[in-house]
């Protein structure tokens, strides 16, 4: 099986990440080295922005999304890949290193590139209206809508803010909405 190649430099934790990654794709990584990022590497970051591109991919955890967020502070054109908690979930912790090869394959296949929200396509009132908040199975709801998404769980303010980032249509999100059995 040929391996892909991944152009963007790929933003991870550490060297366990960085490991597993090297055994599923052909890709350079820049490692943070936990979530006290330092400017050196936001220095990085910033070449990586510049030359080839980046995409941030990190454990689907609290310091994981931390990671995420800080750089996104910095950085909000940066892509993003998303890995679940399933799915990188093992006996001895949570984290890409992990995750099987196809899963992360599968991850940066489908990467996402996040906008400038303008216009916010989608309102607290369509969130209320999809039941993703204020009921109590908005939780099932959103973890049903974010897992088939693969865009990582979300409370439902971070939802709507990612769904308009991404730029994903109310039509695709009803799509979805539509296929979930209450029971799931």
């Amino acid at each position: 099986m040929d391996k892909p190649v991944i152009n963007e430099i790929i933003i991870v934790e550490g060297r366990d990440d960085t490991r597993r990654l090297k055994e599923a794709l052909i890709c350079e990584t820049i490692e943070t080295n936990g979530s006290a990022i330092n400017e050196r590497t936001m220095q990085e970051i910033s070449v990586a922005m510049a030359t080839r591109g980046a995409i941030i991919l990190t454990d689907p955890d609290f310091p994981g999304h931390k990671i995420r967020n800080t750089i996104l502070e910095r950085f909000p054109d940066i892509k993003e890949a998303f890995i679940s908690r399933e799915a990188a979930k093992s006996k001895r912790g949570i984290g890409i290193e992990h995750a099987s090869i196809e899963t992360i394959q599968s991850a940066l296949k489908n990467v996402l590139v996040n906008h400038q929200v303008q216009d916010e396509e989608i309102s607290v009132q369509d969130m209320q209206s999809w039941r993703l908040s204020g009921i109590g199975n908005s939780k099932t709801r959103r973890e049903y809508l974010t897992r088939q998404l693969n865009i990582g769980y979300a409370n439902a303010k971070q939802l709507r803010n990612k769904l308009n980032r991404y730029r994903i249509g109310k039509d695709r999100v009803t799509a979805i909405l539509s296929e979930l059995k209450e029971d799931e």
